[in-house]
């Protein structure tokens, strides 16, 4: 399976990540219970500390790893890259992977929208919302692609797309 690859510009409160790119997954997951089918892909990939909720309607980042986004029910239209970025339309069994320091918000939801989250060997994720300090964009930089891709696992996605 391969993923669309989505390069974002730097913003002023949005960093994205300068090295690699968003990657979107159409048609990942097929069934009545995508939640679980998530969890359970996700960690047989070695992604953990997961979670099931939405996507915030604020524009925030993550400075500390990488995040899975398994959308198990309903849709929405998300907006990456910070507020001058791009509107995505996500659906039921998507999947996307993005990379440390990447913008997302919710711009609208159906009232079922449910998403699973997971980060590359259970990390732990921080909540940015304001301009990156000189320490959040240089540990941004640094982040190690992970070793597995919580969709396709050792080979494809993010092991082809960001080595």
């Amino acid at each position: 399976m391969k993923p669309q690859a989505i390069r974002l510009a730097p913003g002023n409160l949005i960093p994205n990540n300068p090295r690699f790119p968003l990657l979107l997954y159409r048609g990942v997951l097929k069934g009545d219970d995508r939640a679980a089918g998530f969890e359970v892909l996700f960690g047989r990939n070695g992604w953990g500390n997961m979670w099931r909720n939405g996507v915030y309607p604020f524009h925030h980042y993550h400075s500390k790893t990488h995040e899975a986004l398994g959308f198990a029910i309903g849709s929405a239209t998300l907006m990456v890259g910070g507020p001058t970025g791009l509107k995505i339309e996500i659906h039921a069994g998507d999947a996307a992977v993005l990379p440390a320091g990447t913008g997302h918000c919710r711009s609208s939801a159906s009232s079922d929208f449910l998403v699973v989250g997971a980060y590359p060997a259970g990390a732990d994720y921080d909540l940015c919302r304001d301009e990156p300090t000189p320490e959040q964009m240089k540990r941004i930089e640094d982040l190690a692609a992970p070793i597995t891709d919580p969709v396709t696992g050792g080979s494809g996605g993010l092991i082809a797309l960001w080595r």
